[in-house]
């Protein structure tokens, strides 16, 4: 599995730091402290435990659909990417609250939806 090229390029530039003093994305380097894989393999189990699983438009995991746990907050709650259905579509950028189970996905990519969200318009 490949990620987008926008997220590639925001991890591979800055790693697993803190953006803007709230946003941490996941490396997918497991030799660091916040890499993707450990993440990812923690997030279905962890959602189903919590009973959260329910409130993502899909299951938590790299397949087609799925959404993929990318990055956290400082208040709790997580990004994903939504995988495409096929590989031509937009991969889409989706949170969830640490306060409540609401999941939004918004139509845009990761490169559109940062920037938005560091200015308080996501």
């Amino acid at each position: 599995m490949e990620f987008p090229a926008d997220f590639r390029e925001v991890v591979g530039a800055y790693g697993a730091v803190l953006i803007d003093g709230h946003l941490c994305p996941k490396h997918p380097a497991p030799r660091l402290l916040h890499d993707l894989g450990t993440s990812t393999r923690g997030s279905p189990e962890l959602r189903r435990e919590e009973d959260m699983s329910e409130h993502l438009p899909g299951p938590a995991g790299p397949g087609p659909g799925n959404a993929m746990p990318v990055a956290t907050a400082t208040t709790g709650g997580s990004v994903f990417l939504r995988v495409p259905d096929d590989a031509g579509s937009p991969w889409r950028v989706g949170t969830q609250e640490v306060d409540g189970p609401a999941w939004t996905l918004y139509g845009m990519t990761f490169g559109e939806w940062l920037p938005a969200c560091l200015r308080g318009r996501t």
